[in-house]
């Protein structure tokens, strides 16, 4: 898992070929402009989701996991909380993974959270646990999934 600020995006940027294109989308976006759902791109191996969501308690978070895609999470207005929980220590499975739709789901709980403010993103790497969604009011975010391969 990786926390930053927005600004410091460049640092990461070499770590796949389309994290620079991740940012900049998200960097240069106008929001207000864009409805919930799936933005795809030119890139079959990138494609966003925009969500509003209202924050949950963290016992009502499930951990979840990917095999296929990278997550880079960013909150555009208000703040989340997300669980984390290394990959080694996922034990309890709840949902068997989905290839379709690419996801485990985990009855374990985060042994961390961390706290994302508007301007900051989170990358989580295939089979690291994260437990999105956590907060209080409306939440809205956009998230990148990006291929590994």
């Amino acid at each position: 898992m990786i926390l930053d600020s927005l600004d410091n995006s460049a640092m990461y940027e070499n770590l796949h070929p389309l994290f620079k294109k991740v940012f900049d989308f998200i960097k240069h976006t106008d929001f207000s402009k864009i409805n919930e759902g799936v933005i795809p791109t030119d890139d079959p191996r990138l494609y966003f989701t925009f969500s509003y969501l209202r924050g949950k308690d963290p016992q009502d978070a499930v951990l979840e996991s990917h095999k296929k895609y990278i997550d880079i999470q960013a909150p555009i207005a208000g703040v989340e909380t997300i669980g984390w929980k290394a990959a080694t220590e996922l034990m309890i499975i709840q949902t068997p993974y989905d290839e379709e739709k690419d996801c485990m789901f985990y009855h374990d709980f985060p042994t961390t959270y961390t706290k994302l403010y508007p301007g900051q993103f989170a990358v989580y790497f295939p089979d690291e646990g994260h437990a999105p969604g956590i907060g209080q009011g409306d939440i809205r975010k956009i998230v990148a999934k990006v291929a590994i391969e």
